[in-house]
């Protein structure tokens, strides 16, 4: 009999990962980076944290942020997310140092390591790079003659992660029971429940309680210096 393949370890990146909301943390930057005046930087970004307000979908909101990128080119966005992530790293606390530790333990012990995340890649594929992970699957903008179009074609939020990390388990032939799963926020929920190993990270209120009642493990989500 050919032994079972290890399990995959899956992340969120936003705040578990790294430290911040990549999405507007990125999108401060770039807004500086292409050029808009103080005064036009105050007011996009104040748009862009208004669709964080409540009762809005997350998926909604998550489809309206990407507008914004409507016109600009993949490659100078993606350069310009690399200059974010030079930056924030250089800065120190980006990210969360025992994550970032158990992502290089899994992917050591030769199970495949998976970022999921609502962000995309522009700013992810450096964080990705830079902590070893094996595979990104975040959400798609689409792209003609190298130009963003602001339209999204696949949204990775809330239930899409677990549906995703549904799918690559059986993909790689896993039991769902040996996987891992790390999150830090109250739409991780069905991430976590699927997976035999999850592990909270935080201090979310939604999340802290399941790990009470399931006896799941936590992470405090520690930032280095």
């Amino acid at each position: 009999m050919e032994p079972r393949p290890a399990g995959l370890a899956f992340f969120d990146a936003d705040e578990t990962l790294i430290t911040v909301k990549s999405m507007f943390d990125f999108y401060d930057f770039f807004l500086d980076a292409v050029g808009h005046t103080p005064q036009e930087q105050e007011r996009l970004h104040q748009e862009a944290r208004d669709l964080l307000r409540p009762g809005l979908p997350r998926a909604q909101g998550n489809r309206l942020f990407y507008r914004r990128f409507a016109g600009y080119r993949a490659a100078e966005v993606a350069r310009v997310g690399r200059a974010w992530f030079d930056r924030r790293l250089a800065r120190g606390g980006f990210f969360h140092e025992d994550v970032l530790a158990a992502l290089r333990a899994h992917r050591a012990a030769g199970r495949t390591t998976v970022v999921l995340s609502g962000s995309f890649p522009a700013p992810l594929d450096p964080v990705v790079a830079y902590a070893g992970a094996d595979v990104l699957v975040s959400t798609r903008l689409e792209v003609r003659d190298g130009v963003y179009t602001g339209e999204v074609l696949r949204t990775m939020i809330g239930d899409a992660k677990a549906e995703t990390a549904r799918k690559l388990i059986a993909d790689a032939g896993a039991a769902a029971a040996d996987c891992h799963a790390y999150g830090d926020h109250g739409s991780d929920l069905g991430l976590l429940s699927l997976v035999g190993h999850p592990v909270v990270v935080g201090a979310n209120p939604e999340l802290t309680a399941a790990a009470d009642a399931n006896g799941w493990r936590r992470l405090a989500g520690v930032a280095a210096a």
